[in-house]
């Protein structure tokens, strides 16, 4: 799990339950994407990052692979700009 630290202080990542971020602070948490069965491909999967101003990646053969490569494109896009990253906190 990375944190992405802001100049301004706030943090984003990608939600997951190994910190539980309330008790760092005030949570928003938003959709960022969807990973979806391909609706053309039988049996593909793809990541819908549309919810964020992303694109479409895929299709995948399985949905562990659409999820990866969803959370390497939402952890680079939270790299942009200045930032303070905690790699892989409590992994």
């Amino acid at each position: 799990m990375n944190l992405f630290i802001r100049p301004d202080g706030s943090v984003q990542c990608l939600y997951d339950e190994k910190i539980d971020l309330a008790r760092v602070g005030t949570v928003d948490i938003r959709r960022a994407s969807h990973v979806e069965p391909a609706p053309l491909d039988a049996g593909m999967w793809i990541a819908d990052l549309a919810p964020v101003g992303g694109p479409f990646l895929g299709p995948f053969p399985t949905r562990s692979e659409a999820l990866h490569a969803e959370s390497s494109w939402l952890d680079a896009q939270m790299t942009l700009g200045p930032v303070t990253v905690l790699s892989q906190v409590l992994e």
